[in-house]
């Protein structure tokens, strides 16, 4: 054999050997938990970001009324029992089945001749502007950003191939997902996708998964108002609904989420709960697909989960309407919603009319909370299903920018300090859905750390020339270190400190730097 041909047979084969079929490296994790388990569940970039920012937009906004649950309560009864008028049923306190139900016949007729993919051709999002909503989140101050790529309901906002359902064939007709895509990534913050579709299939008879699927209610409605009708889904429609064999199911749920890996490249994939619905072995498959992509990416990505749907060393955990009530020495993630409320037409997830907005102040106390105990804040906002962001969210999220613009180094990059805080204490449950006891006030310090700074923020102005005592910041607290300089982060104003065994006190400036939260900048070294 000529020399040439012998190069070329071993170069040949040198490269057969380092590729997989695709073309890509050598997978480097296996689809087992001790090779997921190398993975870095946490990268630098995730813990210096502290803030993200994410939407509920679908076709469930078109009607504007409810909450997010909408295409399984304007069915009735999510259980499949027929729906009974509240008491309640003009607050919208909950699920409140009845009142979506009739807030439905009455705008577009009987479920059965009007479904919830009819409603697709009216979410056109004809004023969505990418570009001004990533202006949007980098102004507000969030480091990672993205959509709800797909939820509960089925409906995909991308470009799909695996369903028909997909914001690129029916609605809008535009590619969502890859145009927010683009537009966060030219502002250098981190792209992410949010999936809830866990939920979308049916289990097969017997087993009790069936009972947490999104369209059970549907099925019952059916089985009661339409008998003669009960198999109306054709193929397309069981990809909606999930009314396909329960393997089928599984198989979609894959190709999704690998359709939106390989097209739009995420940093992070957030999940929503009931993924433990999804068996061991496809979640095991979906882990090992975009940790190696992410390896020929030369990317360090996140997965997020709840409860205990995933192991505790491949992913980052997420607690809902929620946050820890201690500094954990691992990072955790707090998705939360800009609206008030807990599932209420007023604290719906998606827009609704009635929609009622947190104040600044409340999220900018909620943020800096769980920074000092090691955790980030992924907040939900609520875009109409024309694609606009409605100015009392936009405002809101405007003045936290302005806040973390100002004090941002109190925040981004920062470590957790030995303690989270001193103070009365406001929550009063620690895990998901927390409740608070009362709102924070200058009483409630909370601390971060940068190298040999010490953070110490005041959740509330005290008075011009006040006495503030903190007092795990004393002599006897600092464990071999002493302060060589206090100021406040966002003032030029010099302030008066003295450090005393049991605490630091200092003297409040003059002038309140802004009407939320106060930094002040502990200089520590060595003694």
């Amino acid at each position: 054999m000529a020399p040439l041909r012998v190069c070329l047979v071993v170069c040949v084969i040198i490269s057969a050997c380092s590729t997989n079929g695709l073309g890509t490296q050598a997978a480097e994790y296996e689809p087992q938990w001790k090779s997921l388990s190398k993975h870095q569940q946490a990268p630098k970039w995730f813990r210096d970001a502290k803030f993200g920012i994410y939407f509920h937009w679908g076709p469930y906004a078109v009607p504007a009324f409810g909450n997010e649950h909408y295409p399984r309560t304007m069915y009735g009864h999510i259980s499949g029992k027929k729906p009974k008028p509240k008491k309640a049923a003009t607050k919208g306190i909950g699920f409140q089945t009845y009142r979506e139900h009739e807030f439905h016949i009455r705008t577009y007729g009987q479920p059965k001749d009007f479904e919830y993919h009819d409603l697709f051709p009216l979410f056109t999002a004809q004023l969505f502007n990418a570009e001004e909503w990533a202006d949007l989140f980098f102004l507000a101050g969030a480091k990672f950003a993205g959509p709800v790529a797909m939820h509960h309901d089925g409906f995909a906002m991308w470009d799909s191939a695996v369903t028909p359902w997909n914001s690129m064939a029916i609605g809008p007709r535009r590619d969502i997902v890859g145009e927010i895509a683009r537009a966060i990534r030219k502002r250098h913050m981190k792209f992410i996708t949010t999936f809830h579709h866990a939920k979308v299939g049916r289990a097969a008879e017997g087993d009790p998964e069936k009972h947490r699927w999104h369209y059970l209610g549907r099925q019952k409605y059916l089985e009661r108002e339409a008998p003669e009708e009960i198999d109306r889904d054709d193929e397309s429609l069981r990809k909606l609904y999930g009314t396909m064999p329960w393997p089928e199911f599984l198989k979609m749920w894959e190709a999704l989420l690998s359709e939106v890996i390989g097209k739009y490249e995420p940093d992070l994939i957030w999940f929503d709960s009931w993924l433990d619905r999804i068996p061991e072995k496809q979640r095991k498959a979906f882990l090992a697909e975009y940790f190696n992509a992410a390896t020929d990416w030369g990317k360090d990505v996140v997965v997020t989960y709840k409860q205990e749907d995933l192991p505790a060393d491949v992913g980052v955990v997420d607690y809902e309407k929620g946050r820890l009530d201690d500094v954990t020495d691992y990072m955790w993630l707090t998705d939360d919603t800009i609206s008030a409320g807990s599932w209420t037409t007023t604290g719906s997830w998606s827009y609704t009319e009635e929609l009622d907005i947190k104040s600044a102040k409340v999220l900018l106390h909620t943020l800096i909370d769980i920074v000092s105990k090691n955790g980030n804040l992924l907040l939900n906002i609520s875009p109409t299903a024309a694609g606009v962001i409605p100015n009392k969210q936009r405002d809101c999220l405007l003045v936290i920018g302005t806040w973390l613009r100002a004090n941002g180094e109190a925040i981004y990059g920062t470590r957790p300090f030995r303690v989270y805080g001193e103070g009365p204490k406001r929550l009063t449950s620690s895990g998901h859905f927390v409740e608070m006891s009362g709102d924070y006030t200058s009483e409630n310090i909370r601390f971060t750390q940068k190298g040999d700074t010490v953070f110490a923020i005041q959740l509330g102005w005290p008075g011009s020339g006040k006495r503030v005592q903190i007092k795990n910041l004393g002599r006897a607290s600092l464990a071999g270190r002493m302060i060589t300089g206090v100021s406040v982060v966002d003032s030029p104003e010099s302030i008066q400190w003295e450090l005393e065994d049991d605490a630091l006190l200092i003297t409040a400036p003059s002038v309140a730097p802004n009407n939320f939260a106060i930094c002040y900048r502990v200089e520590t070294t060595s003694l």
